[in-house]
């Protein structure tokens, strides 16, 4: 997946389509409380799907809206989203071995990328133009997206950012 996507949907109606397909959702921010749009961009928050394991009781999936892009939960400082906000992706053979930034992160904190579609970007005139061309499931139901995320706190404030991983080679 590159560096956009859309989902133009309620997180009510995302609730539905989820449940649909046997995806329990106890919890779900209001309708209001989350964009939609169809140019998800870093930095925008979206919707998530992840589970929450609470000690002695079952676990419970929700939905939950987070920023995404990805600051590593040892920040200490907030950072200037438009220069430092670059990690949006995780490549899938970076998750092969226990070091870097998603060792913790790929045990525990996994989570689905909620999407309409999202858009790759053709080359026109020799790579001089770009074009974006939209990827979306042939039935129009919803994707998901294989993300992580992390939970940060600086300066009195905590976020929770997400970044997604897809091969986008296996859809040529």
């Amino acid at each position: 997946m590159c560096g956009r996507y859309a989902l133009a949907l309620r997180p009510s109606e995302v609730r539905q389509q989820l449940e649909r397909s046997q995806m329990p959702v106890e919890e779900a921010p209001n309708d209001d409380d989350v964009r939609q749009s169809y140019n998800f961009a870093p930095g925008y928050h979206g919707l998530v799907y992840r589970a929450e394991a609470e000690s002695n009781k079952d676990t419970k999936y929700k939905l939950q809206s987070m920023q995404w892009g990805l600051v590593p939960f040892w920040t200490k400082r907030n950072p200037d989203y438009g220069i430092k906000l670059k990690t949006i992706n995780c490549r899938d053979d970076s998750l092969v071995e226990d070091c870097g930034m998603w060792t913790t992160m790929k045990k525990k904190k996994r989570c689905i990328i909620v999407a309409q579609g999202f858009y790759e970007w053709q080359k026109k005139n020799g790579g001089k133009e770009k074009i974006p061309h939209f990827v979306k499931r042939q039935d129009g139901q919803l994707m998901c997206f294989a993300g992580l995320w992390d939970r940060v706190q600086f300066e009195g404030k905590t976020r929770a950012l997400c970044v997604s991983g897809a091969d986008s080679d296996r859809l040529r």
